[in-house]
Order: C-alpha cells, then structure tokens, then sequence
C-alpha cells in the first residue's frame, strides 16, 4: 500500500480538497468480502498510475463520519474527484480495465 493513503476525518481535507490531481478514494472494511477482493485492485492502480493520481482508502469502521458525510451506504464504495468536488461514484467490485477507463477519463487532457 505504499501509494494508497489510509485516510481519516483529520487528513482528508489535506488529501483530497488539496490534491493538484484526480482522487480515488476506496470506502472499504476489513470484514467485508468485496472490499477484499477489490483492495489489490486498487493498489494495483495507484502504483501504476502514480503521478497521474493520488488514491486513498477510509476504513469505514473507524471513520464513520467520511461515510455519512459523503452517503456510503453500501461497501465497497470508489469516489472520484478533481478539484475537490466529487465527479464519479462506483458501488460494488468493478475490474481493473473498468477503473482504469475511469482513471484515463478523469486525466484526459
């Protein structure tokens, strides 16, 4: 997880309201399967797209108010934004090809 950063109410501000790229943030829980399968996914494209974006994961669990905040009610949850406002959601385990489509539209110049 070297370029996923785990995120919490105190950092998020930091991280995604002041990011100078697109923003993944995956809402996940350690005891929710699909998060687990779609964990190394995520990984897998913040190493790969590093530079391009900048990617963050919320435990829900310890984070409770990120999620009421921003209306995730199922898990897992993958937010996207660029300049701070939310511009994509994906509920549910999507494939890498899906996400990085996503990935390659919110960077288009």
């Amino acid at each position: 997880m070297s370029n996923v950063n785990a995120l919490s109410e105190n950092t998020w501000d930091g991280f995604v309201g002041q990011s100078a790229v697109p923003v993944l943030v995956d809402f996940w829980a350690p005891w929710c399967g699909p998060c687990q399968t779609l964990g190394p996914i995520v990984d897998t494209l913040a190493t790969e797209n590093d530079g391009k974006i900048a990617v963050g994961k919320v435990n829900v669990d310890e984070n409770k108010g990120l999620a009421v905040k921003y209306g995730v009610r199922g898990i897992p949850t993958l937010l996207f934004f660029k300049g701070g406002a939310e511009v994509k959601r994906i509920v549910g385990v999507q494939n890498k090809a899906q996400l990085q489509q996503v990935i390659d539209e919110l960077t288009a110049p």
